[in-house]
């Protein structure tokens, strides 16, 4: 019952960065992994990158290895994306995903990001 939200999703040209951030409004805050994931137009959904808690282990897709940055804020139990030299195919709507220490997960709304050519 833990609700996410994306932010610092927007329109940029080619080769521009982002930062998203995702950040729990329930009351109480339990987290294990955190994940970003992105959904093109008519296309599945797709993993982005996750973040470990407990020793902030990383992994990143193929595809935005060496671009991308996930990193988490444990003050604020908050987790961003930093996204650099940012490609057209990168454009979907990005979605946080926690899965909390019970194995549970929760999922954000969705920020839209948009790279124009």
């Amino acid at each position: 019952q833990v609700q996410l939200v994306e932010s610092g999703g927007g329109l940029v040209q080619a080769g521009g960065s982002l930062r998203l951030s995702c950040a729990p409004t329930g009351r109480t805050f339990s987290s294990y992994v955190m994940r970003w994931f992105r959904q093109a137009p008519e296309k599945e959904r797709d993993f982005v990158a996750s973040f470990r808690w407990r020793d902030g282990r990383t992994y990143y897709a193929h595809s935005v290895k060496g671009r991308f940055t996930i990193s988490g804020d444990n003050a604020k139990n908050t987790v961003y994306l930093q996204m650099d030299s940012l490609k057209p195919e990168d454009t979907g709507v990005y979605y946080c995903n926690n899965e909390d220490l019970n194995g549970q997960g929760s999922w954000g709304q969705g920020t839209q990001v948009t790279v124009s050519s």
